[in-house]
């Protein structure tokens, strides 16, 4: 795929998270904040299966019980995301979670990829990536305060 293409369709995808904490806490005002949590999880694995039966790779399930703990808890951080952004959009909107989910994964990765955590290459840490994330945390502040 054309790197360019890979790029916008990330951003589309991205773009559409935004709604997913307005959308999860209008949930969670008739739920509550852990069943809504529970819901969204429950129609996305929905969704996920049928995704996984329908194009045929359910066989690569079996591979799942090979791989170290840590590549399991992928769900468990989606959940923790998913149950703090609902909870938080009241309080600093969506402008806010997005703004502050972006600048917290940009700031973790500059630093997995300066260790070469899970496998990834060990990317230095330069001035211009550190001036990435500054701006990004003076974004977060500009939109949250």
């Amino acid at each position: 795929m054309d790197k360019g293409l890979a790029v916008f369709l990330m951003a589309v995808v991205g773009g559409l998270i935004a709604l997913q904490a307005p959308i999860n806490a209008g949930l969670g005002k008739e739920t509550g904040s852990f069943a809504a949590a529970l819901v969204s999880f429950a129609v996305g694995t929905v969704a996920l299966t049928a995704i996984v039966v329908v194009s045929g790779k359910a066989g690569g399930l079996s591979g799942a019980g090979n791989v170290q703990w840590y590549y399991l808890i992928g769900g468990l951080l989606g959940a923790a995301y998913v149950f703090t952004a609902l909870v938080l959009v009241d309080e600093i909107g969506a402008g806010g979670v997005a703004a502050a989910t972006v600048t917290g994964q940009l700031t973790l990765s500059v630093v997995l990829d300066r260790l070469g955590v899970l496998g990834l290459d060990e990317t230095p840490i330069t001035w211009e990536r550190l001036l990435g994330v500054g701006l990004l945390l003076a974004g977060t502040y500009l939109i949250v305060r």
